[in-house]
């Protein structure tokens, strides 16, 4: 037999030491770029590295790193669905809807289509890069600014704005007189300051009732029977149905002596059939009714249609602004405790 060479099992044992620590470097080293590659962000969101160094990880963060916070992404997200907002609510409120309601309701579309462009980015980014969260975001955020912008401020327009720029838009008639002038000389008629003597016949007020209250009254000169009643004042849910009394507008002011145009097309069908009733129950002659809110001054009641059209659209301008911010602001908690910043 040959005998064993001392040093022989020694130079093995020492080769297979650093064959292991080799392999130990080599496995340090790999974590380490695993751990690089997953705290890389993407421009918009989403985590870099997704190929074969990161085919495990479940987060854009790297284990015990701190968390970086797509600024850009979170500005954008301030400021354009609020621009997009204050436009749209501007575009929809005020004189444009008036002047251009077919270009209005196009931009509102465009807008909308805007937001199924920017949908179908956010599909395929999520795709390519697995977690594009805040585009999906911009995506629902730019869509609920522009739904919520042609709401509020087509509301705004009907109620204030659209009454404004009507009764603008006629013509003003200074001394008026009832027993005078008739219907059809003044159809253009938007402001009537009516002649001294003037005031409401109150009894000879009627109503029509079709849920609401459709109350009218005649406006008249003097105490004596006028061969024509053209001129009339109106109110809804102001006066008792069972009665000739009246109770609109400005009815109990000394000082009023003048009439803004009614400009809801849905209510003058319902005034006009109280018309009819009062001159068969008084045996009144009314070829051509006008009809008008009573006030003592049209010029500020005018006015209070513009005040409160501005009044809501600055509110709502706050009101999404404020909104947007605390969303956006929750989006970023929501996002840093999943791991999708």
């Amino acid at each position: 037999m040959v005998a064993a060479h001392p040093f022989g099992n020694h130079t093995k044992a020492a080769g297979a030491t650093a064959a292991v620590k080799d392999r130990a470097t080599q496995l340090i080293t790999e974590q380490n770029n695993r751990e690089l590659a997953n705290a890389q962000l993407l421009s918009y969101g989403a985590a870099m590295g997704q190929g074969s160094v990161n085919d495990h990880a479940w987060t854009v963060f790297a284990r015990g790193k701190r968390r970086r916070i797509n600024l850009i992404a979170i500005i954008l997200n301030i400021f354009f669905p609020f621009f997009i907002f204050a436009s749209v609510y501007c575009v929809m409120s005020f004189k444009f809807h008036y002047q251009s309601p077919g270009k209005c309701w196009l931009i509102v579309a465009g807008l909308l289509f805007l937001c199924f462009f920017i949908g179908i980015m956010s599909c395929q980014a999520r795709n390519r890069d697995r977690e594009p969260m805040w585009l999906i975001y911009t995506t629902c955020s730019v869509l609920f600014a522009v739904i919520a912008a042609t709401v509020f401020g087509n509301m705004n327009y009907v109620f204030n704005l659209m009454p404004y720029y009507e009764i603008d838009s006629l013509n003003t008639y200074p001394a008026v007189n009832p027993a005078l002038d008739y219907g059809q000389m003044l159809m253009d008629a938007g402001r009537i300051y009516f002649a001294d003597g003037a005031s409401l016949d109150m009894q000879k007020a009627a109503s029509f009732k079709n849920t609401d209250l459709y109350c009218v009254a005649p406006i008249v000169t003097g105490s004596e029977k006028l061969s024509h009643y053209d001129f009339w004042a109106v109110g809804m849910n102001c006066c008792s149905g069972v009665s000739p009394d009246f109770r609109c507008g400005q009815f109990n002011n000394p000082k009023a002596r003048s009439g803004i145009r009614l400009v809801w097309q849905d209510e003058r069908p319902y005034y006009r059939l109280a018309v009819q009733m009062a001159a068969a129950q008084f045996d009144l002659y009314a070829p051509h009714p006008l009809f008008f809110t009573w006030v003592q001054d049209p010029v500020a009641d005018l006015t209070e249609y513009l005040d409160a059209g501005w009044k809501f659209y600055c509110l709502g301008i706050v009101s999404h602004f404020a909104f947007n911010l605390f969303s956006v602001l929750s989006a970023v908690v929501v996002f840093s405790k999943i791991g999708y910043m």
